[in-house]
């Protein structure tokens, strides 16, 4: 089983969950951050550490949402492993909470 970040991670890349991650799995893009199913231990430190609640267990990815699992594992192999924290993207505030970021990707 593995963490996933979802949509509401994209324009706030708020990175909290970075700095617990026992086993540096995340990998950083322009506008969103990502888990490397592989490396991920399931250990659910980075969940509670969103301020943007946009971390869930692969199982309890929200309805709709389950094209991240897959984004995850692709963005991860192609991005630079991110291991301690940074500011939040400029407009994270106005962007956290709105629904159908995905369509604002940077790959």
């Amino acid at each position: 089983m593995t963490f996933v970040v979802t949509d509401n991670c994209i324009l706030c890349k708020y990175t909290d969950c970075v700095e617990v991650c026992p086993v540096d799995c995340f990998y950083e893009g322009p506008n969103f951050l990502v888990i490397d199913p592989d490396e991920c231990i399931d250990c659910a430190l980075c969940e509670p550490e969103c301020p943007a609640n946009a971390i869930f267990s692969e199982d309890e990815v929200p309805k709709g949402q389950e094209v991240f699992t897959q984004l995850n594992e692709e963005l991860a192999q192609k991005w630079p492993n991110i291991t301690e924290m940074k500011e939040q993207l400029p407009e994270a505030e106005k962007w956290d909470g709105v629904e159908g970021k995905i369509q604002y990707l940077e790959k």
